[in-house]
């Protein structure tokens, strides 16, 4: 029962987290942005970027309580399920973001 108390706690984190950055705010917590000089940061498009890592907050969030529901109702078929989307996730999130110039503004 623990777990799925530490897991839920996660899960409201990272939820809170995901509203946050979907109003266009926290772009300063996501990693490597965060890092750029403003001549860099002014080259990409915050808002857009915060709204895709809402999106991955979100699902992140949703994976780990899945992780909190099986340990409740004792299913370990939906922690593998959790696990999958949260690795699918992971790497869709990588790819994506690291590829085409995303969210780089058109000038």
């Amino acid at each position: 029962m623990e777990v799925a108390i530490i897991n839920l706690i996660g899960s409201i984190a990272f939820l809170i987290f995901a509203i946050f950055l979907s109003k266009g705010k926290g772009a300063f917590l996501i990693a490597g942005y965060n890092t750029m000089s403003d001549n860099e940061k002014a080259k990409y498009n915050e808002l857009s970027l915060c709204k895709f890592m809402s999106k991955m907050m979100y699902g992140i969030s949703f994976s780990i309580f899945l992780w909190a529901l099986s340990e409740v109702l004792e299913i370990q078929f939906m922690f593998y399920i959790g696990l999958v989307l949260f690795i699918c996730l992971i790497v869709f999130g990588l790819v994506y973001a690291n590829t085409g110039n995303r969210f780089k503004k058109n000038n």
